[in-house]
């Protein structure tokens, strides 16, 4: 039988298909904090053809040789993998796309395509993600390697929140960047901001749908937590 792609949560694409996030990630497709939305809804926001993308999915061949099947990992193997590869990764980026921001903004800040206000909203995500990163690395990581799923119900309900609102700041980062699109004749620092910039996107997306699809259905207590704001993610204890 052929696999109904059409009326399936992207995120769950993403979860069971191996090399689904690049087809996602080609066609500016957030399977991570709209993980629920299907794949025909999400064509249809986009405007893109869905049955050429449910196309697209079944000609993917799974490579078994690369990779981890992470859904079929332990949790602290999964959470170890998050914190080396994402939220060490994000904290080496973000300054120097700031950086890389503010000397664009400051060299070609009267031309109408310069992405003037990037440095500060790119600032702005820095601080937010670091708080975010913090209450995992200090409470939720910690609950959940020690296997204290019901605990983790509240902070899991408000990791997801968060993350919800860091897909809104990538919605910001695209508007202003015309996509990630660089102008044509952009400087060498333009264009390296662009490229640092697209891949930092690629990365946070890839970090949320880790977390959201993932490490949080381990359990299905933690992967039906609602949003809401009642624990000690909050307020910092």
């Amino acid at each position: 039988m052929t696999p109904d792609y059409l009326n399936t949560p992207l995120g769950d694409l993403a979860r069971s298909i191996p090399g689904a996030t690049r087809v996602f990630h080609a066609h500016r497709l957030d399977f991570c904090c709209n993980g629920h939305i299907t794949l025909a809804e999400a064509a249809h926001r986009k405007q893109i053809n869905a049955q050429s993308l449910s196309a697209e999915l079944s000609n993917l061949q799974a490579d078994t040789s690369t990779g981890t099947d992470w859904q079929q990992a332990e949790p602290s193997a999964l959470i170890e993998h998050i914190l080396e590869r994402y939220h060490d990764v994000h904290r080496d980026q973000l300054p120097e796309l700031i950086r890389l921001a503010r000397r664009v903004e400051q060299v070609h800040g009267q031309r109408p395509n310069c992405p003037n206000g990037l440095a500060d909203h790119l600032d702005t995500m820095q601080q937010e993600l670091e708080s975010h990163m913090l209450k995992e690395e200090k409470i939720l990581f910690p609950m959940l390697i020690e296997g204290q799923q019901n605990a983790a119900a509240g902070p899991v309900s408000v990791m997801r929140f968060e993350h919800d609102q860091h897909g809104e700041s990538l919605d910001e980062l695209m508007r202003l960047t015309n996509d990630i699109t660089a102008p044509v004749g952009a400087c060498n620092t333009w264009q390296a901001l662009y490229r640092g910039l697209d891949e930092f996107r690629q990365d946070l997306m890839q970090h949320i749908h880790l977390e959201n699809n993932i490490l949080f259905a381990f359990s299905p207590r933690l992967a039906d937590a609602p949003a809401d704001s009642c624990c000690s993610v909050c307020s910092g204890k």
